[in-house]
């Protein structure tokens, strides 16, 4: 996947779904890397911009363009969404080509490894690395404010 021209990837089983980028909600105690709420059958699902949790991009606008190519990949559990620029493909690596990383070297062990590729390297991130204990906590409390929200509306 790209995220921000950066090339990363994600083992295939930390992904239960790749969305193409719908409309979102951000309230407006969002901010930061929070892209907005995704309405999964009625759940709102928090989704992260991933550029800019890792650093990789600090402007939140878009061109209406470039949101086309977007895509969102839902964790396994279906808890929270990150939002990536593009998912390109989905490939089998051979172990050999897997370099590891020392979990120090990256903020809260989130890459784990880098696939060696003939055009150079692909960061391979750990879905369950990517936020933290505090990040995960204060998405969890934001989603439940707005599935509060939604059931005190009434069906139409």
């Amino acid at each position: 996947m790209d995220v921000a021209g950066v090339p990363c990837a994600l083992a295939r089983t930390s992904v239960s779904e790749v969305l193409p980028l719908p409309d979102l909600h951000l309230p407006p105690a969002g901010g930061g890397p929070l892209a907005g709420f995704l309405n999964l059958g009625g759940t709102p699902v928090p989704v992260v911009d991933l550029a800019r949790l890792l650093g990789l991009r600090t402007d939140a606008a878009r061109g209406a363009a470039e949101d086309a190519y977007r895509h969102i990949l839902l964790d396994a559990p279906r808890g929270t969404g990150f939002l990536v620029d593009r998912v390109e493909d989905l490939i089998t690596v051979e172990d050999a080509a897997l370099r590891p990383i020392v979990a120090e070297c990256t903020l809260n062990g989130c890459v784990v490894a880098e696939i060696a590729r003939a055009d150079g390297l692909v960061h391979v991130l750990g879905m369950s690395r990517l936020l933290t204990a505090e990040e995960q906590a204060r998405l969890s409390a934001l989603a439940d404010a707005a599935a509060e929200r939604l059931s005190a509306l009434t069906a139409a």
